[in-house]
């Protein structure tokens, strides 16, 4: 982490790993957004998750994404698709592959895109590398999009994580109507609700601009 090469964002986080594998074009500086989700994800989530990914890669971001099966599959696969850059964090050593139908997948993101490990290269997935993992998803990012997920969702620690790190969440409003967590992040500071690509465009929008917003607020209350 004292490395100039190291992401700038993953150092304002506790969590923040003392150091990384990874392969692939790595960058200090990625403005990109976690689009994540449900590994057991119905075709709607999976549609969704595909246009957030085209989205993003429309709008200049990185699509960054555990490559987990169900929505980060199909968000890593829409970006590369739309030839734009894709992040996988993934909860095993570099070295390892899960899931194993993803082998090729990892392969492909390595080569166009970034995979980035917290562990050592030979370590197995474990039952806390997975919440390790999506600390590091949400400290890389701007913001993390909530697709679809069930009520114990592993989603539901990344978005929890987020607000902690200060990180907007973006969460849909089925994942509101159907998880009592969703339903809990309504109302709170940094969080956008939606309910189709339109809306998730507003809000995308609005997340890049707050820190202009911010600056401006500064620049005119130090002038006053």
């Amino acid at each position: 982490m004292l490395d100039d090469e190291y992401p700038v964002r993953l150092r304002d986080i506790r969590e923040v790993s003392p150091f990384l594998f990874y392969e692939g074009d790595l960058r200090t500086h990625d403005d990109g957004m976690s689009v994540v989700g449900s590994r057991s994800a119905t075709a709607w989530g999976l549609n969704l998750a595909a246009e957030a990914a085209r989205l993003l890669v429309s709008q200049g971001l990185s699509v960054i994404a555990g490559l987990a099966a169900g929505i980060d599959t199909a968000a890593h696969r829409a970006t590369l698709d739309a030839n734009g850059r894709t992040v996988a964090f993934i909860g095993t050593g570099i070295a390892q592959s899960y899931p194993k139908e993803n082998v090729a997948l990892q392969r492909e993101i390595a080569e166009r895109g970034l995979v980035l490990s917290q562990f050592y290269p030979d370590a197995p997935p474990s039952k806390v590398s997975f919440p390790m993992r999506n600390a590091s998803m949400s400290g890389y990012g701007l913001a993390t999009i909530v697709v679809e997920a069930g009520e114990h969702s592993g989603t539901r620690i990344q978005a929890r994580l987020a607000g902690e790190h200060g990180r907007p969440v973006i969460v849909t409003d089925r994942v509101v109507e159907t998880t009592t967590w969703g339903q809990a992040l309504v109302g709170k500071s940094n969080v956008h609700v939606v309910s189709s690509i339109g809306d998730l465009k507003v809000a995308v929008d609005q997340v890049r601009r707050a820190p202009g917003r911010l600056r401006d607020a500064l620049e005119a209350l130090s002038a006053s």
